[in-house]
């Protein structure tokens, strides 16, 4: 299925350019009482990042993962994009039960689903304030434990439900990179073919097995906090992702770097969005991961993905 840009593009994956973020936020705000800094705000720093990234590591596709009460402006990160020069992917969905939106996603799976494929045909906002910007994947869909809460698993099967009924793809928020496999068997249990989801947040978890079944399902695992070194130092993360090619999932594997603060921007002494796709992959390189191999991981699994077109 052709990737749906905010832009209002339609592109085949031939026609994405160079490489490809696939879990970052442009515009975000998590913000609650004792955690101030949980946004990423400064559009003009997020902007000249990604230039700087499509200048130097080609970047040509972000895919922003900020859903339903997660503080996003889909016109915002439009314009981000278009001043970077980039195409930017938004999302719909319910992140972990923390941040679902009073009522959302409700009880029911069927109201849920319509939601979900409501804002892809008629675009993100809402209600009768539809911004006309239609997402082109659905995620982050949130649980934060091992057993997602009641409310979560509505949103992730209604995740399903609506990934179904418009043909995007699912990218999951599994906390702390717990409950992986229950999102899976939920989502697939629901009707999903495993190469259409994609399980986040595996590189804060140091379990190797969880990611190999993930793999050998299907599905794609997520590295996608790389840098954040205070969840988790880099070094294990290469650890955990070499183990995964070395056991012949290279196509599985999805890169990024889940940009979720102001914080976390170069101008503010953060590692920024180039990070995975500099400093991280010549780290990857140097240790023996060849160029075929960056490629899958840097453009190719993203954009299978996101198109859902399984090579034979």
């Amino acid at each position: 299925m052709p990737i749906t840009t905010a832009s209002g593009r339609v592109l085949a994956p031939a026609d994405v350019p160079g490489t490809v973020l696939a879990h970052e936020h442009l515009v975000l705000d998590l913000t609650q009482p004792g955690d101030p800094g949980a946004r990423v705000s400064d559009d003009a720093a997020v902007a000249a990042e990604l230039a700087a990234a499509r200048s130097a590591a080609g970047l040509g596709l972000v895919v922003d993962l900020t859903c339903r009460g997660m503080g996003g402006d889909p016109a915002r990160a439009r314009a981000i994009a278009e001043q970077a020069g980039v195409e930017v992917v938004l999302a719909t969905g319910w992140y972990y039960d923390r941040f679902h939106p009073d009522g959302e996603p409700g009880d029911s799976v069927e109201r849920a689903t319509q939601l979900l494929v409501d804002d892809v045909y008629d675009g993100l906002g809402g209600g009768a304030v539809r911004t006309g910007i239609r997402p082109g994947v659905i995620g982050e869909i949130g649980s934060h434990g091992e057993q997602a809460s009641p409310s979560e698993r509505v949103g992730l099967v209604a995740a399903a439900g609506a990934a179904l009924h418009t043909g995007l793809s699912v990218a999951t928020h599994a906390h702390l990179g717990r409950g992986g496999l229950e999102q899976l068997d939920l989502l697939t249990s629901a009707g999903m073919p495993p190469h259409r989801i994609c399980i986040g947040h595996q590189d804060l978890i140091d379990d190797p097995g969880q990611h190999g079944t993930i793999a050998a399902a299907g599905a794609y695992v997520a590295f996608d906090t790389v840098g954040k070194a205070s969840y988790q130092p880099d070094e294990q993360r290469i650890e955990l992702l070499l183990a995964l090619l070395d056991a012949g999932h290279a196509r599985r594997v999805l890169l990024s770097n889940d940009i979720s603060r102001d914080a976390y921007l170069t101008s503010r002494g953060g590692q920024g969005f180039g990070h995975v796709l500099g400093p991280f992959r010549a780290a990857l390189a140097a240790r023996g991961v060849d160029p075929p191999t960056l490629d899958l991981l840097y453009r190719t699994n993203a954009l299978r993905w996101l198109d859902g077109m399984e090579e034979p």
